[in-house]
């Protein structure tokens, strides 16, 4: 069966269910007071609405998040109330006990709207194209917040909530025209492959400016909601309040929250802690800015920007926050907006009038003053257009400003329905203009590298590591191994935990209640993968330092193994480990096969020798990685060269052929899958901006080639992928065992 048809039934199914549901809903909106089951049947029914429609919008090319508004407004007195009255009212009685069960719902999926946008806030963007994103967004919300204000000043006083409030609507009107939905303009840059491209940079780093711009504009605002006039006193303390709360969060703030998630992450044993964190997070943040005079939703906001940046934010833990958002409470909000929307006032020509007005002011202000904004940011004529389309998207953003401004006093009703249906006009406008000025604007080769670059990152191991555990013990191979472990840390910026190992024989556990400072070997583990971290944390155009890399040791009172399980729980993509002894008659040490076996993940075995040894945290490293085109050897190159990109030394690809002589198809198809394959690493190589030399090595064993290689190049470090083979014991194949026995160079096995 199509999926339209599936659509159409399920649309269908809906109406059927709410029609069902009137006569039971009558029967207990006649009751006294708030009902449960009336409660219930409103979730259900913006849900189900917003979901069905918010999908018929986005198979369309429009955001789904307008289906969730058209849900409200279909439900509310536009469309249900206007040809089923009494189902609507049962449905949604006017009762203010009843309403208010639903409103305390929306009001909570606004911070958590807020905080979700906050979360997608990405500041590194927004510093590297800031001069131009700077220059937009300040002309972006010029323009229409000017044309706003003077709209709003010489409305009709029947479009006003009180005629002494003028300037507040009138400031509430500018602030409605002037910010662009950074969801809605995120999604459709998003959908079109242009996130990465240099305009879609700076089309979204100019939303969210515009964005933080407009959350702390409504902050000031909502200062001056219990006067209607400017008190400057009041708009002082807000404004003092602001900036202090923004430099505190920007700071000390930044590091707090960090730590916040990352101990709830490590410490706590049940399920999805760091959502409970994020949360209690948000509310106090919210809290914070409503004790200062400011709306909450600047500390929502801020809160989310500072969540979005915690180094540990991995992606199952923001899809499980993000899922709640998606599926419940933004098709309550935005379905409780429509709700307010009553577009039968539309009927009269004069509100229909001053409707298309409003549209029409609020899309040449917004166009006028991106466009004005990207010629001083020095983009072109055609960027400059696509820019100026894609900033006119009001969406979800002006429904939010438009709900509180309804709340506060601000807005009256029609002049709240008008600027929804600003908002839903210049969204469904936004998507098909876009695309056709995106279509426009060419590609410089400068970018096209850029985009390969950022586009094999993301398929990449080593570009998706985020978090790094480091076992190793204070013997010279624990040191060698805790530097290149640092490399790989400060490449990334992942966090890292030191997990101290035994040393001959001796436990070097930690006590729970002891402090890491207690723990002489752990501590100069930490100082060796620090020093090799903050070597390499530089920013891309090394101008600026970046945050140093966050170094935790590991206190435990249990075994090791029991140590690893529990940490390998807490989300880490790579394990390094590194003592005295790797070795053992049979193979590897027992604790390296017990820390292997429990950690279960990508592993980088470091074995040092000779000078690496004598001098572990300086002596330079020659590099020998053998590639063979599998996964495990692809993965094994790529440390291996953000190895050599952090410590700038020499690295050869080694490709070993194993052919028979005789057999010239057979060697000529061989020849071929060899240049393939040692270019897509010399193609790798150049996208972490490394040299990388290539040899090969035919009608030989993988392994005597590798040890002659590294033997005739002199390289002192060979870097290998793979693959763990079944059993007990802790084997990784023939090819392995033979480089670990015969070469006279470190060693670092990549195991998957």
């Amino acid at each position: 069966m199509p999926k339209s048809t599936n659509l159409r039934s399920w649309i269908g199914a809906a109406a059927i269910l709410s029609m069902a549901c009137g006569p039971v809903l009558a029967a207990e909106a006649g009751k006294t007071g708030p009902s449960e089951v009336v409660f219930l049947a409103q979730l259900l029914v913006l849900m189900l609405t917003g979901r069905l429609l918010g999908e018929a919008m986005q198979r369309i090319g429009q955001p789904s998040v307008m289906g969730h508004l058209l849900g409200g407004i279909v439900l509310g007195p536009s469309l249900l109330g206007l040809f089923l009255p009494d189902l609507q009212q049962a449905l949604f009685p006017a009762a203010k006990e009843q309403m208010a069960m639903i409103d305390a719902v929306s009001q909570f999926g606004i911070l958590l709207l807020l905080l979700l946008t906050g979360m997608e806030t990405d500041l590194k963007l927004v510093r590297k194209v800031g001069k131009a994103a700077l220059s937009i967004s300040l002309t972006g919300v010029a323009v229409p917040f000017a044309c706003g204000v003077a709209l709003g000043w010489f409305m009709p006083e029947s479009l006003l909530p009180d005629a002494q409030k003028r300037l507040l609507t009138a400031l509430f009107l500018g602030t409605a025209l002037s910010i662009s939905s950074i969801k809605i303009v995120a999604a459709v840059v998003r959908e079109m492959n242009f996130t990465r491209r240099n305009l879609g940079q700076i089309i979204v780093s100019s939303a969210i400016l515009e964005d933080t711009i407009g959350w702390v504009i409504i902050a000031v605002i909502f200062s001056l909601a219990g006067a209607g006039t400017i008190d400057f006193a009041s708009v002082g303390k807000s404004v003092i309040g602001t900036v202090i709360f923004l430099i505190a969060s920007f700071t000390i703030g930044r590091r707090i929250v960090s730590y916040m998630i990352r101990w709830a992450n490590d410490t706590f044993q049940s399920e999805f802690p760091v959502i409970t964190t994020i949360l209690v997070i948000m509310g106090a943040m919210a809290l914070t800015t409503h004790f200062i005079g400011v709306h909450t939703v600047l500390g929502a906001f801020i809160a989310g920007v500072l969540i979005g940046e915690s180094p540990i934010l991995t992606k199952h833990i923001d899809e499980q926050l993000r899922g709640m958002i998606v599926a419940f409470f933004m098709p309550v909000f935005f379905g409780m907006a429509g709700l307010h929307t009553d577009l039968t006032i539309l009927t009269d020509p004069h509100l229909l009038l001053l409707a298309c007005g409003l549209i029409a002011i609020a899309s040449l202000g917004k166009f006028t003053g991106a466009f004005i904004g990207a010629e001083i940011g020095g983009l072109h004529h055609r960027e400059a257009l696509a820019l100026a389309c894609g900033m006119n998207a009001r969406g979800s953003t002006e429904v939010i400003v438009a709900t509180i401004g309804l709340s506060m006093g601000a807005l009256s009703q029609n002049l709240f329905t008008m600027i929804v249906a600003m908002a839903f006009v210049t969204t469904m406008a936004m998507p098909p203009m876009l695309r056709w000025a995106l279509s426009r604007v060419p590609m410089s080769k400068a970018e096209k590298k850029r985009l390969e670059r950022e586009e094999f990152e993301e398929k990449g191991f080593v570009s998706n590591v985020e978090r790094i555990l480091l076992a190793v013990d204070d013997s010279a191979n624990g040191r060698f191994a805790a530097r290149l472990a640092g490399f790989i840390a400060g490449r990334q910026g992942a966090p890292t935990t030191v997990l101290p190992l035994e040393q001959n024989g001796k436990s070097t556990k930690v006590p729970a209640k002891a402090a890491p400072a207690q723990d002489a070997d752990a501590i100069k583990s930490t100082d060796v993968v620090k020093a090799a971290a903050d070597s390499t944390r530089s920013s891309d155009d090394g101008d600026a330092a970046l945050s140093p890399v966050a170094i935790t040791v590991l206190t435990h009172d249990k075994s090791t193994e029991d140590a690893v399980v529990r940490e390998a729980e807490k989300g880490y993509d790579l394990l390094f480990v590194g003592k005295n002894a790797m070795r053992a008659k049979s193979g590897f040490d027992a604790e390296v096969t017990r820390v292997v076996t429990a950690f279960g993940g990508p592993t980088a075995l470091v074995i040092g020798l000779d000078a690496h040894l004598d001098d572990p945290q300086q002596f330079p490293m020659n590099i020998l990685v053998p590639v063979a085109g599998t996964d495990v050897s692809r993965r094994a190159a790529e440390v291996a060269i953000t190895i050599a990109c952090a410590c700038e030394c020499p690295i050869t690809a080694l490709y070993v052929a194993n052919t028979a002589a005789g057999d010239r198809q057979r060697g000529r198809s061989t020849r071929e899958q060899e240049r393939a394959i040692v270019r897509e690493i010399v193609e790798m190589a150049d996208h972490y901006g490394v040299k990388v030399k290539t040899a090969t090595h035919s009608h030989v064993s993988p392994d005597k080639a590798i040890v002659a290689a590294a033997k005739k190049g002199k390289q002192n470090l060979i870097i290998m992928g793979v693959n763990r083979r079944p059993g007990d014991t802790l084997f990784f194949g023939d090819t392995a065992a033979a480089v670990m026995e015969h070469a006279q160079t470190s060693l670092v096995l990549v195991a998957s």
